[in-house]
């Protein structure tokens, strides 16, 4: 059944209203909806809503609620602080770690990130990410839309970790532990993963998360580009999460 996200302030009663234009486009345009046709409507807080299309216009899409759903609650919650990679590699991490359920994804600044942005462009940047997770939320049938946060350095990220009971970061420097071995002693259900950029994270950046609590992990004997290990991570944890 096609999905669709919808703002909570757009659901009044039994009745939605869809107002995205891109969302219109590809209902009105691609899907060619006609009346009565069922859907699923999800919003901010995870709510699903099984309903009906009644009116369709390049403006707007009017629908009627049939049955409400109750969000699907994860039994771990899963943020990825990601250094941002060269060119648009990132835009493929946020589309992979949303389809894998990833609850908050943070673009991080390091000292060995090249990308340098001002803030209009981190902005801009910000945006598209947002529209990427409505559109993999969407394909992956997740019913929560994933938090993009506003791109931070390293330290930024580190003084606001005090709330995972969990703190991992992937790197090729000193002693390390596997990913097996962490979750065979720890039960967490709140991570925090960092992934670091081409070339690793430095030892300075390395001994201030362990500082805050970070656990150095290994991914392996291969070396990951970024965008494969922050998939590979993600991934070792959901299917841990879901077993």
């Amino acid at each position: 059944m096609h999905r669709f996200y919808c703002l909570s302030q757009n659901i009044n009663g039994d009745q939605v209203s869809i107002e995205d234009k891109r969302q219109l486009h590809h209902a009105r345009d691609v899907l060619r909806l006609k009346r009565n046709e069922e859907v699923i409507i999800f919003d901010a807080e995870g709510n699903e809503y099984v309903s009906l299309v009644r009116e369709i216009t390049n403006k707007r899409m009017l629908l009627e609620i049939k049955n409400k759903r109750l969000p699907r609650i994860s039994k771990v919650k899963i943020t990825v602080a990601c250094a941002i990679p060269k060119k648009s590699k990132f835009d493929d991490i946020v589309d992979k770690l949303t389809q894998l359920g990833v609850e908050r994804i943070i673009p991080v600044l390091t000292e060995r990130v090249i990308v340098r942005w001002d803030k209009e462009k981190r902005m801009l940047e910000q945006k598209r990410w947002e529209k990427i997770t409505l559109c993999a939320s969407q394909q992956s049938q997740r019913s929560t839309l994933p938090i993009i946060e506003p791109t931070k350095d390293i330290r930024g990220v580190l003084s606001e970790s005090a709330g995972f009971d969990l703190k991992l970061i992937p790197t090729l420097i000193g002693k390390r532990k596997s990913l097996k071995e962490i979750f065979a002693q720890f039960k967490p259900q709140n991570i925090l993963v960092f992934i670091g950029p081409e070339g690793d994270f430095t030892w300075q950046e390395v001994a201030l998360a362990k500082k805050a609590g970070c656990i150095p992990v290994s991914l392996g004997d291969l070396v990951l580009r970024v965008e494969t290990a922050a998939v590979a991570v993600a991934s070792f944890i959901r299917l841990y999460a879901d077993n």
